[in-house]
């Protein structure tokens, strides 16, 4: 996380449990960076006007005005138990932590009455699964996001396991299971690697050489390959 979305993170974090204090060293281990850094981030925000204070005592923290912030976006009911149920189902996807950060987002910029009674509605929606839900390893959500080579444990149907540096191309999604779309260095070539069989990943400091990918070089030839937008264009 950049030090620009934690800064925003900070503030609905506190906003969040307003008028209840946060300490720094929770908030800390939260963001998983020092109590000297959070304290340099709290003191920027101070300064730039957010109105956050210091509650003294063992129980205390920091706190800002909950009234501060607004909502982003005005949800009803139907859109949050929407976006909710959306990212209730990525919990077994790679993108789970950043699912769960968003879906505290939406909660935080809620007032109450429309977030109970999204919460009563959404109680009422259950997946079925056919078994265990499949493990994805921490850190395959910013696989895209990073724009870094990164390398990969492997292990293939008979279990055999190889490390790869992969470039991180896309994503598909097929029932419950998620394959990483990359650029193998191994096998130089396209290749579409199961997310429940990637042991272990870890982001490098090299950046790799621009590539597109479009559904053909997929080459997908049986199902309906069906590309995610945010919806029409703004003019």
């Amino acid at each position: 996380m950049n030090r620009t979305d934690r800064l925003y993170a900070l503030v609905e974090e506190l906003r969040a449990v307003a008028p209840r204090p946060r300490s720094a060293r929770w908030l800390a281990e939260r963001f998983e960076v020092s109590s000297r850094t959070i304290e340099r981030d709290l003191s920027a925000l101070q300064q730039s006007g957010v109105p956050i204070w210091a509650e003294p005592g063992r129980a205390g923290g920091y706190a800002i005005d909950r009234s501060h912030t607004l909502p982003p976006l005005g949800f009803t009911v139907g859109e949050a138990l929407a976006v909710s149920a959306a990212l209730g189902v990525l919990a077994s996807s790679p993108f789970a932590a950043s699912a769960a950060s968003a879906l505290r987002k939406v909660v935080a910029v809620m007032d109450d009455g429309r977030l109970r009674e999204t919460a009563e509605l959404t109680a009422r929606i259950h997946v079925l699964d056919d078994g265990g839900a499949p493990q994805t390893v921490a850190g395959l959500d910013g696989a895209l996001t990073s724009g870094r080579v990164h390398r990969i444990t492997y292990r293939d149907r008979a279990g055999a396991e190889t490390v790869r540096d992969v470039e991180p191309l896309g994503f598909v999604n097929k029932g419950r299971d998620w394959y990483l779309v990359a650029w193998c260095r191994l096998r130089d070539g396209l290749r579409a690697f199961r997310v429940d069989r990637i042991v272990t990943v870890e982001a490098t400091a090299e950046r790799p050489p621009h590539r597109s990918l479009s559904a053909d070089d997929l080459d997908i030839v049986y199902g309906e390959l069906r590309t995610l937008t945010l919806g029409e264009d703004r003019a």
